[in-house]
């Protein structure tokens, strides 16, 4: 019989994840911090639990959601306009339980934000520089849960994620004199995001830092001047800027020696 995977936080990915993983056979247990969501996970079949974490407590069932899953997929980012520390308080209270219940493989969901303000080619053997508060909450995160020797965490640092409802263009589009039109776009589309986390489950790739970020890397000024054009919007308008800057593109490196194969282009058609 298939491990029992738990999925903390089902969102915008938590959510299509759980349906997905079902469909290959497992068990899904998930949690969501609104219980009015409780029924709408439960009509797709995942096992629902309400669970809130807190800086200083949990509300909600968390130890009871641990005790019954194998593999945990962390799938909460942190908010933008709360302090480091919030974030930092939650990973710990829930690092603590999963100690308590021997939760012993771990799937992280973080993000290319850890690399910072970086040029060039980046990939999973880059030192993490990060910015902003949330970047630097994700990555002692990543530590926490990496560095515990009872435990085999994959870290996930997805790029900017693309898919149904959710695309940069829609609030880019109509804008005037944006920056940084010559650096590279790092994009994962939803569908990719899927088959990766569920390729880290299925075949055991344990242990890893993966940068689950298209291969490819168009700049912004072309990208996102096309997909407006594509999506009848106003086109965004980019600033000329000064020859040689073209920002960080993000190679993964751990993909390609393990044959992952992307099959959604970023260039994807409207949904």
């Amino acid at each position: 019989m298939k491990p029992r995977i738990g999925i903390l936080g089902c969102g915008w990915l938590g959510f299509p994840l759980g349906r997905q993983l079902i469909s290959l056979g497992f068990p899904v247990s998930g949690t969501t911090t609104t219980k009015a969501n409780l029924q709408v996970l439960r009509d797709e079949g995942i096992e629902a639990f309400y669970v809130e974490l807190f800086r200083d407590g949990v509300k909600g069932h968390l130890i009871e959601f641990l005790n019954e899953v194998e593999i945990l997929i962390i799938d909460i980012p942190p908010e933008r306009k709360k302090e480091k520390g919030d974030y930092t308080g939650k990973m710990e209270q829930l690092y603590e339980a999963c100690r308590i219940t021997h939760i012993q493989k771990i799937l992280f969901v973080s993000s290319t934000s850890v690399y910072g303000n970086l040029q060039g080619e980046v990939t999973e053997k880059t030192e993490p520089r990060p910015v902003s508060e949330s970047a630097k909450a994700l990555v002692e995160a990543e530590a926490l849960f990496s560095k515990d020797p009872t435990m085999s965490c994959t870290v996930v640092r997805f790029g900017g994620l693309i898919g149904p409802d959710r695309h940069p263009v829609t609030y880019l589009a109509g804008q005037q004199n944006l920056t940084n039109g010559d650096d590279f776009v790092n994009l994962i589309h939803l569908d990719d995001c899927l088959s990766l986390l569920c390729a880290v489950i299925e075949k055991e790739w344990w242990g890893k830092i993966i940068n689950g970020v298209y291969p490819e890397h168009p700049k912004k000024r072309d990208y996102y001047t096309r997909e407006a054009h594509l999506r009848g919007l106003a086109a965004p308008v980019y600033k000329k800027e000064y020859a040689g800057k073209s920002g960080k593109y993000i190679k993964s490196r751990t993909l390609e020696s393990l044959g992952f194969a992307f099959k959604t282009h970023i260039d994807h058609p409207i949904e």
